[in-house]
């Protein structure tokens, strides 16, 4: 039971990193300060040492992982590119990356309520990934 939800949650928190990294990636062009850019880019950045760590504990058990599911990543680029489109402002853009976060903070703790009997390494990648989306937040509410 241990290493199967060692192994779900490490797939939630895979698809979890991908979708923030391509969320940061949609808007990252449209960005205008140069302040928001960087804190966005260092986001960006923390996700993808956390997919590092991720993907080797995958492989310690020989799982793919997990992509995003394709129609919550195509409503998320749908919004983002219509919103964009209408207010292309940094208001709008972190109002857009504000939701997303607040959506991943609600998913991993579902996830690691769900699959509670999961090692204490994986429940750790998962917390550090709440606190990454927490943090980002709280940082880009400043361009509201």
């Amino acid at each position: 039971m241990i290493e199967q939800d060692t192994v779900k949650l490490l797939r939630e928190c895979d698809a979890g990193v991908k979708m923030g990294v391509g969320s940061i990636d949609d808007v990252l062009e449209h960005v205008n300060s140069e302040e928001f850019e960087k804190i966005l880019t260092d986001c960006k950045n923390e996700h993808e040492k956390l997919n590092s760590e991720i993907q080797q504990l995958l492989d310690k058990y020989h799982d793919d992982g997990k992509e995003p599911n394709v129609m919550a990543e195509s409503m998320s680029w749908i919004k983002t590119n219509m919103k964009l489109m209408a207010d292309g402002s940094d208001r709008t853009i972190a109002d857009l990356m504000t939701d997303g976060c607040n959506m991943g903070v609600k998913s991993l703790n579902r996830y690691l309520n769900q699959y509670e009997a999961a090692d204490e390494v994986s429940k750790d990648i998962a917390k550090r990934l709440i606190n990454l989306e927490e943090k980002l937040a709280i940082d880009i509410r400043r361009f509201l």
